[in-house]
């Protein structure tokens, strides 16, 4: 696969948008109702929920304040694991929290590394 050793930064910066953008579309749903309809009525914990995702998954996106938003995406997916579904069991594929610890722990790395290329950080640096 040594074609692909030029792209690293091209794809990861495609993970962080992509990311952010399917993190964004879960706070779309709460609020809007867009695509699908949410299927339960808003609680104050889906509601900070539901902003966490619109607000740091288009900083994701659009790669400004990267870190912070994503280290907050992150906990908050952390969270929202343990409240809706490791009360389900312990294994995430039969408690259907795999998609929220895969988001915890995307957004971990994101935090971590940072914007990267394609992003108003990155664009500002320079």
């Amino acid at each position: 696969m040594k074609f692909l050793d030029g792209f690293t930064e091209q794809a990861y910066a495609l993970l962080r948008i992509v990311a952010g953008l399917l993190f964004l579309a879960h706070g779309v749903q709460k609020f809007l109702n867009f695509p699908a309809p949410f299927p339960m009525p808003l609680n104050p914990m889906l509601t900070a929920a539901g902003a966490i995702e619109l607000v740091a998954g288009t900083l994701i996106v659009i790669g400004v304040f990267t870190r912070p938003a994503a280290f907050i995406a992150s906990g908050m997916s952390a969270v929202g694991y343990w409240v809706a579904h490791g009360t389900q069991g312990p294994f995430p594929i039969a408690n259907g929290g795999e998609t929220i610890v895969l988001y915890c722990f995307l957004f971990l790395f994101i935090a971590a590394r940072g914007a990267g290329i394609w992003s108003a950080d990155g664009a500002m640096k320079k």
